[in-house]
């Protein structure tokens, strides 16, 4: 059988190899400036850890703020004149309101973002409370300190989990910690934007629902194959990129029915909520032990947090059922994304008769 999403023959080697790392008690340019005023409100002086999958931290919104309100003259003293000027004519259709906006600019890459924020820090739209700018991520310095922590102190095992498609850069973590700060983790080798994400998201929200996610995946291929991904798109899922099959039918909530492959859809009036969400994915785990015992410890901490995440969101998604000619057999793909923050799951169950 094949396997069953768009990954690398790479990663399917490295989900063969996690099963023996797992452990079972895992737990969770240049111009004139301009004069600013001399007063200003500096943004995020004090919050919590970021608990949603931003990637500007809210002490350092004032980034942005500086972006979307300092004149030519002032972005002209940091940065040069035609990236300024880019700069410029964005903000005049659209603020921005992402750092991937920002990096979406011709002309900025990951020197122009230094010089944006070391801008925006020497006129007081930040303070030390934003630790600064590392991969396209805007930390907070209690985020920061988060990661340097976590990736000081989680097991092995559960770090692989946390980085499924950043396996070298997980063994470089394990092989140079410990670190001191997060921009020498930023520049380890096999350290990218998203996987400096996914350990900033595991520091501040959790990573148990990741290491169960890796225990599904990590099972071999079978008639009763479970797959978990946080991993995808829209776009990619209705374009069939987890099935090899034909499709049968599809049944979506809160999906743009322009997004609709050719086939048989059905349009569900009402969103997923949380407890369908859960149900769905226990449905997935039982249906994954199915093919080889998975930790109890590793299921009670997995599904505690996905309840966690997801209790009080609605949910967007379908239910999508493929089927293979000339066999009895199929894949039933289903995805819920949180209208409100894009936390995202998505199931896919082999079956053969």
């Amino acid at each position: 059988m094949e396997a069953w999403s768009p990954r690398s023959t790479k990663e399917f080697s490295m989900r063969r190899l996690v099963p023996a790392l797992l452990s079972t008690s895992l737990l969770v340019g240049c111009g004139p400036a301009e004069s600013e005023p001399s007063s200003r409100p500096t943004e995020g002086q004090s919050a919590p850890l970021t608990t949603t999958d931003v990637d500007v931290a809210p002490e350092c919104q004032g980034i942005l703020t500086f972006l979307n309100t300092a004149s030519f003259e002032t972005l002209d003293t940091y940065l040069p004149s035609n990236v300024a000027s880019n700069l410029v004519g964005h903000r005049a259709t659209a603020p921005f309101t992402t750092l991937a906006e920002v990096a979406a600019v011709s002309g900025v890459g990951a020197t122009r973002l230094t010089q944006i924020e070391g801008g925006a820090r020497e006129l007081g739209y930040i303070t030390s409370t934003c630790a600064g700018i590392y991969d396209e991520l805007a930390l907070s310095a209690d985020d920061a300190a988060a990661v340097v922590a976590l990736v000081n102190t989680v097991d092995g095992s559960s770090l692989y989990a946390i980085l499924p498609n950043a396996w070298t850069g997980a063994t470089n973590l394990i092989n140079l910690r410990p670190f001191t700060s997060v921009q020498a983790i930023s520049a380890t080798s096999g350290i990218g934007a998203a996987s400096l994400r996914d350990l900033r998201n595991a520091a501040t929200q959790g990573y148990a629902f990741s290491v169960l996610i890796a225990a599904i995946n990590a099972q071999p291929e079978s008639m009763w194959t479970t797959r978990l991904s946080q991993d995808f798109t829209v776009e990619s899922v209705l374009g069939g990129a987890y099935s090899n099959g034909h499709l049968d039918s599809g049944m979506c909530f809160g999906i743009d029915p322009s997004l609709y492959p050719e086939g048989e859809w059905n349009t569900r009036p009402a969103l997923a909520t949380g407890a369908e969400v859960l149900s769905q994915v226990e449905s997935s785990v039982g249906y994954a032990e199915r093919n080889g015992p998975l930790s109890q410890e590793v299921i009670t901490a997995g599904l505690a947090e996905l309840e966690a995440k997801t209790a009080g969101g609605t949910f967007m998604g379908c239910y999508i059922s493929y089927y293979t000619e000339a066999t009895w057999a199929g894949t039933v793909v289903t995805f819920f994304i949180d209208t409100e923050t894009g936390y995202r799951v998505l199931t896919a169950q082999d079956w053969v008769e």
